[in-house]
Parts: structure tokens; sequence; C-alpha cells
């Protein structure tokens, strides 16, 4: 029976983990770049009309 090669796990490892961070960076980049805008207000931004307020028929 073979053995287990350690290092060749321990180097996938590492990769996979400098590339998760890489691309959290990225996206962190992308956000900043594209102004204060988080994921709530874009849901916020649909093409429904805004709720209207009922005692302005009142008046």
């Amino acid at each position: 029976m073979a053995t287990p090669n350690y290092g060749y796990e321990k180097r996938q490892k590492e990769l996979a983990k400098k590339q998760k961070k890489a691309e959290k960076l990225k996206e962190k980049s992308e956000r900043k770049a594209h102004g204060p805008m988080d994921d709530n207000a874009t849901a916020d931004m649909s093409d429904s009309p805004p709720a209207q307020d009922p005692r302005a028929d009142q008046a």
C-alpha cells in the first residue's frame, strides 16, 4: 500500500487558501470601486413603483 503524500495535500490546501483570499480581495476592491452600494440596496432598486403614503390622498 502506498503512503500518503502529506506534502502534496498541504500544498493543495495552501493553494486553495491563497486563491480564495485573492478572490475575496478582488471582490472587496470591486465593491470599493463601485461605491457604498451594498447587496440590500440593489434589492430595493427593483422595477416596482414606490409605496405611496395613504395620508397624501386625504389632502
